[in-house]
């Protein structure tokens, strides 16, 4: 590549480099085979607490599940525009399963033009038609699609309650208080391919603009080319690299509400310099549509009143959602 095509990243782009103790990993193997759990839930609290998001390990994910993911959302996303778009999530209405196009979907509307394209799926439940369930598009041209991103949803599902306990400890709650909620949860596995961009990259389009999640918990796979940025309490962008073997994680909105802002969903984006495709497949698990989510006792107090009024899971998310899918602004506007 010459020089010339080399991505100009404005200032205001640029990710400190700075010690990545501040994103911790944490080896959760004690968790996962509940040898020693407190001891995790210690280490998950002063990452959410304080960054929001924190790297596991020893999670118990076979290699080769993340691997025939990763394979089959390459080849998906490399199939021609037109066999996708057959699969386009506007056909399935409210519940937003299937492709989304580049600059399709847009998280920070206001600044941000979203440099990537999509592909969502999530449980398989036919004939339910509330946000978020139903039957998921299918590409008829990858016979293996569907085996390897599906049983990878469901592997992310356990892992999700798994950490969910932790995360349940770390709040000197149960260890399956989230249970209650989740009964038959909200979840979305997202396939992500980002494109090569060059020139001068400024915040009107990159990878993902600014946002939170907006639910109880992501679960990110990541390839090798980075580009993930945090946002530290000091407001610095801080780059969260891939470290191979590890899962990303972070909260939503939800957790964040439930704790009354002791645990922080941070704010993120990606921006993609590498001159290079990027592939990235995050899972997200919320909880029931009904599940109502208010500041917890324990996180109240005299120097941390309540912040927040109750909420639904479902009522909360969808209302994100209509901000940033033009097909469903058309329907509810």
């Amino acid at each position: 590549m010459s020089d010339a095509a080399l991505a100009q990243l404005d200032d205001s782009l640029r990710a400190a480099r700075q010690s990545f103790d501040r994103i911790p990993v944490i080896d959760v193997a004690p968790l996962v085979d509940g040898r020693d759990p407190a001891r995790v839930a210690k280490e998950i609290r002063w990452a959410l607490s304080n960054v929001g998001f924190m790297y596991v390990k020893n999670h118990g994910v076979a290699a080769q599940t993340v691997e025939a993911a990763f394979a089959q959302t390459r080849a998906f996303f490399d199939l021609p525009l037109e066999e996708k778009m057959k699969l386009h999530i506007g056909n399935s209405g409210v519940a937003m399963r299937g492709y989304i196009e580049v600059f399709g979907e847009n998280t920070d509307p206001a600044k941000t033009k979203d440099l990537k394209e999509c592909f969502d799926l999530g449980p398989e439940t036919p004939g339910v038609d509330v946000p978020f369930f139903g039957a998921n598009q299918w590409p008829e041209a990858l016979p293996e699609f569907r085996a390897a991103v599906y049983g990878y949803h469901e592997e992310m599902k356990r892992l999700a309650a798994i950490l969910l306990r932790g995360i349940a400890q770390s709040l000197d709650l149960a260890p399956e208080f989230f249970e209650a909620k989740m009964r038959d949860p909200i979840s979305i596995q997202r396939l992500l391919h980002y494109p090569p961009q060059t020139g001068k990259i400024d915040e009107s389009v990159m990878g993902i603009g600014a946002h939170t999640d907006y639910g109880n918990l992501t679960i990110l796979a990541q390839d090798d080319v980075g580009g993930l940025q945090v946002m530290n309490r000091d407001g610095a962008w801080v780059e969260g690299p891939p470290i191979p073997g590890t899962f990303v994680i972070n909260i939503g909105d939800l957790v964040q509400r439930l704790t009354n802002d002791v645990y922080l969903a941070n704010l993120h984006r990606v921006v993609n310099t590498s001159g290079r495709e990027r592939y990235s497949i995050p899972f997200f698990i919320d909880a029931d549509y009904e599940a109502e989510f208010a500041p917890l006792p324990g996180c109240v107090s005299a120097a941390n009143p309540a912040r927040y009024e109750a909420v639904t899971c479902g009522r909360h998310k969808f209302g994100r959602f209509v901000d940033s899918f033009p097909h469903l602004a058309a329907q509810h506007g």
